[in-house]
């Protein structure tokens, strides 16, 4: 695996990140990453990130769960037992609503978190690096790679906008 030499500079507040992109944008830096604590307004097209499409994935398995169901109940009701209650037809579709739509919402969701689990690199047995503790509590960090950017221009920028600290560290 190869390891990455990070340098990072952290903020106390959102709006200092993010007039520390801003410049490192228009200083033609190449930002690795950026990690809060809480979603930041305006974050996502500063960043140029793409809209994600995980809710593509939630429609393709939620019509795999209407069709799960829908069509296991027309089989057992029509050809694998076929029972008459409540002179009801064997193929009752009004009968049959109220399963399709919680197999939908189930095969939607557990399909959406497994897909999202793969996309980042999470589950059981695996293990994140990160670069500060303080990040998912408090901290805003604005990461640089240093094999893209030199660790002279990364500390001028962190300060020049303010950052409360500067680390350097092997990922």
């Amino acid at each position: 695996m190869a390891h990455k030499e990070v340098i990072f500079g952290l903020y106390s507040d959102e709006q200092d990140l993010l007039k520390a992109i801003r410049k490192a944008k228009s200083s033609h830096l190449d930002i690795m990453d950026v990690y809060t604590p809480f979603p930041v307004h305006g974050l996502d097209p500063l960043l140029d990130l793409e809209e994600s499409r995980i809710h593509i994935a939630g429609f393709i398995y939620g019509m795999i769960g209407t069709l799960t169901a829908f069509l296991s109940m027309t089989w057992i009701t029509t050809k694998d037992w076929p029972v008459i209650f409540g002179g009801k037809p064997y193929w009752s579709v009004p009968a049959f609503i109220p399963i399709t739509f919680e197999l939908t919402v189930l095969f939607a969701c557990v399909g959406m978190v497994i897909t999202f689990y793969i996309i980042c690199g999470m589950g059981p047995g695996v293990t994140n690096p990160t670069l500060d503790d303080r990040i998912t509590d408090d901290k805003f960090c604005l990461a640089f790679d240093k094999a893209h950017v030199s660790e002279n221009d990364a500390r001028a920028l962190f300060s020049s906008t303010g950052a409360e600290e500067v680390n350097s560290k092997t990922i």
